[in-house]
């Protein structure tokens, strides 16, 4: 509950008056049926016209008074739950972003997803129900019960029978429709997270022909989902007809009972029809109270799960001692001994015992066949990715005591895979520096190599991308991707594989712009074309998690056996080719 009381406090007035109108529509309901009583016994009984009008235009009025306050209680209880939702649907979102890439594979991303809107929601149904009906439905009942001991004593003691059944029966319902829930929406997360992965993979599916493949896989994972809500729901229809059948024998008794009580002059015709109104007032409100409870079942289940996100301590963050003030200068990275590995119960290491030292404003290459652990060295510098063993230092300071922002604010990175978002290419461009002016974002589509064909669309820099740059080839991509990374103007450039998919031409001009054009920013690219790192400052040659050459082209063609073996066949590709 401590979670939510900033967000219930922020709009208090709606806690506060929900409960309040709906008490209010409640008092009410018990009093109509007195009244409608006394007119048949005492108006239309003795033919008082006269007080049949007055204790009608009550009841009418009543009526109005009942309708504005069950609107109004019905309006601040969805406003005050939907806030509610936002808060916690914004404060699960932030969290989210908080979690290192080990905490997003724990939870995946599917789940966090379902948490996100699915779980939310449950909150949501749950307080909008608790607002209308945690006060109304037990001052309905309570109500209800005492006017029913007023008017007759016996059919009250026949209907509090029949109604600790009732709550007997809704108390087994709810115990074994709760671990249900839990169960359904897990499986939920499982359908999310197999239909995100298809709709991302929908070009390599379609490139397959594994349609099919897919359509069986998704009708078995929502079969078993529909499986899985049925078990859960189907509990919850039992307290309908468990409701009504307790409603039909109570109207039964009470009828045999009253109409012996009529028949000798002891009970008025009023007072039965009153009674059945408080007895279905009472079965009704039980109702209720045993849908919030299976409805406050499935919410805590969605409650544990936002908790296990809102609780989570992040693998990577800030350092308690971590000077704010902090900044990145001149991009010296140092590597002391780094080991890593992705699950930490294995016995391989992805990194072992990995040792380099990088000068500011140098161009360092990486090499080495796939699986080398290129990619997970550098995701090291901007702290995606913690070492088990060693450190990793930036200016002469552990990563891990610098500030996260300012850490990665100094550092760019151009990933294997391209992301580019919904919107224009001015605003994907703007990811890199949201202050950027016209002139820079040209500037550095220029530098990527990237201005020429940007101009050739008709609306050039506000071209509309399609979600994740879909209308774009794989080396327009790249070159968006590294303007985007150029125009934040870092300390250390990253490009892991980032000019795969352009030309030789293309690739040299882009190298050469980084060094005339960046001089004194610290550049580090992993490439699978020796042609595109051959005239780095230094390359460093990995296999297998380790170093095993470091030096320029000439001296590891040399010194290096990993090294020209790649050379060589690469230079085998080249020639078969040309032939």
């Amino acid at each position: 509950m401590k979670r939510y009381l900033p967000h219930i406090k922020k709009r208090w007035y709606c806690f506060v008056l929900a409960p309040v109108f709906m008490m209010m529509e409640a008092c009410g309901e018990f009093i109509l049926p007195y009244i409608n009583a006394n007119i048949i016994n005492k108006g239309a009984a003795t033919g008082d016209i006269s007080y049949i009008l007055e204790n009608g235009l009550l009841m009418a009025l009543l009526a109005v008074f009942m309708l504005v306050t069950g609107v109004l209680g019905a309006f601040f209880a969805v406003r005050g739950a939907s806030h509610l939702a936002a808060g916690v649907r914004g404060d699960t979102f932030r969290k989210v972003q908080t979690l290192s890439f080990s905490d997003i594979d724990r939870f995946t991303t599917g789940s966090l997803i379902t948490r996100i809107t699915n779980d939310v929601t449950q909150i949501q149904n749950f307080s909008q129900s608790c607002l209308r009906g945690m006060f109304r439905s037990p001052i309905m009942i309570v109500g209800a019960l005492v006017m029913s001991f007023r008017l007759n004593q016996t059919l009250a003691r026949v209907m509090l029978v029949v109604v600790a059944l009732l709550a007997c029966a809704i108390a087994a319902i709810i115990i074994s429709a709760s671990p249900r829930y839990t169960r359904m929406q897990k499986q939920l997360d499982e359908l999310n997270t197999d239909l995100g992965e298809t709709i991302i993979s929908m070009r390599v599916i379609k490139s397959f022909v594994r349609e099919q493949y897919e359509r069986a896989q998704f009708a078995a994972i929502n079969s078993e989902l529909m499986k899985k809500s049925v078990s859960a729901l189907k509990m919850m229809l039992l307290l309908q007809p468990a409701s009504a059948l307790a409603i039909n024998v109570t109207t039964l008794l009470v009828v045999y009972i009253s109409g012996r009580q009529i028949m000798v002059g002891s009970m008025e015709l009023g007072t039965l029809t009153a009674f059945i109104t408080y007895l279905s007032q009472v079965l009704n409100g039980l109702d209720f109270v045993a849908n919030l409870v299976l409805q406050g079942t499935r919410a805590a289940a969605s409650h544990r799960r936002i908790g296990e996100v809102l609780s989570t301590v992040p693998d990577i963050a800030d350092a308690p001692d971590a000077g704010h003030d902090r900044r990145v200068s001149s991009g010296r990275i140092a590597f002391e001994n780094v080991s890593f590995r992705y699950f930490k119960n294995s016995p391989g290491m992805v990194l072992s015992g990995v040792n380099a030292d990088i000068q500011p404003g140098e161009l360092v290459g990486i090499v080495g066949s796939t699986g080398s652990g290129k990619t997970t060295l550098v995701s090291m510098i901007p702290r995606l990715y913690d070492p088990d063993e060693g450190r990793v230092l930036v200016d002469g300071t552990d990563v891990r005591e610098l500030p996260l922002a300012a850490l990665r604010e100094s550092i760019s990175v151009v990933l294997q895979k391209n992301t580019l978002f919904s919107g224009t290419i001015a605003e994907n461009l703007r990811w890199g520096n949201p202050d950027a002016t016209d002139e820079e974002i040209i500037h550095a589509a220029k530098l990527a190599q990237a201005d020429e064909f940007i101009r050739s669309f008709p609306d050039g820099y506000e071209t509309e991308l399609g979600r994740g740059g879909t209308t774009l080839s794989g080396g327009q991509k790249q070159r968006l991707c590294i303007a985007r990374a150029l125009l934040k103007k870092p300390q250390v450039l990253i490009l892991d594989d980032s000019t795969s998919a352009v030309d030789t031409k293309t690739d040299a001009a882009i190298r050469r712009a980084l060094r005339e054009e960046m001089p004194g920013v610290t550049k580090i690219i992993i490439a699978q074309r020796i042609d595109s790192i051959a005239d780095a400052d230094r390359i460093i040659v990995m296999d297998e998690g380790r170093i095993v050459g470091m030096g320029r082209h000439e001296a590891l063609l040399a010194s290096c056996p990993t090294y020209a073996e790649i050379c060589d066949s690469q230079r085998d590709r080249k020639e078969d080719a040309h032939e």
